[in-house]
């Protein structure tokens, strides 16, 4: 896949992001999520989402809004981020019309710039561990609540880009790490691309 040139990025329009939480996750692959450090800037190519939609009862909307919830129920386009296990931060992009609950997990991304940064964040220079899985792809940009909320549809800290480059092939099947609705085929990623989280098997 082509790295992107961040001069010849430009911020994701609202009004490109389908409002279909489904239909999200799959426009995102091949988009870049970038990121505004002291250091400098670091980003990468998104290659793998899950979606979460409306009624879904893996997702954190499913019981209705609350405190730590309240970014999934913003216009589309949003950042929804949250510890898990205590551990570890998540990335999510609300993904619905507003007052609706539903979002998108940025679940991978491939490296493109500031990949010095990021080493020295993740600890590693295994290229390709760096940013795969959400909870390592949040320490490697130095994603966490405070970024809760933000528009990613604006240049910020945080925001979503597009170079125009094709994604690639775009496989489909059952989300990972979750015990409830755990068949239903609401992951995408970039097919045979090493970046992606999982078993090999998951991604062909």
């Amino acid at each position: 896949m082509i790295a992107p040139t961040l001069t010849s990025s430009r911020v994701l329009d609202r009004a490109e992001l389908p409002v279909d939480t489904a239909q999200l996750a799959r426009f995102l692959i091949g988009k870049i999520v970038v990121r505004k450090l002291t250091e400098g800037v670091v980003a990468g190519r998104i290659v793998e989402t899950e979606a979460y939609p409306i009624g879904d009862p893996a997702g954190h909307a499913y019981r209705g809004k609350t405190p730590r919830n309240q970014a999934l129920f913003l216009e589309r386009g949003h950042a929804y981020v949250y510890l898990a296990y205590g551990s570890s931060f998540m990335l999510n992009v609300s993904s619905e019309e507003p007052g609706v609950g539903a979002g998108v997990l940025i679940r991978a991304i491939e490296p493109t710039h500031g990949i010095d940064i990021m080493e020295r964040r993740r600890g590693t220079a295994r290229l390709r561990d760096l940013a795969r899985g959400p909870g390592r792809l949040c320490a490697a940009l130095s994603i966490d609540r405070r970024l809760d909320g933000l528009d990613l549809c604006q240049i910020g800290a945080l925001w979503l880009g597009t170079d125009a480059q094709i994604a690639g092939e775009i496989g489909q099947g059952k989300r990972i790490g979750i015990t409830r609705a755990a068949e239903s085929p609401l992951r995408f990623y970039v097919r045979n691309n090493t970046f992606v989280s999982g078993p090999r098997a998951l991604n062909l």
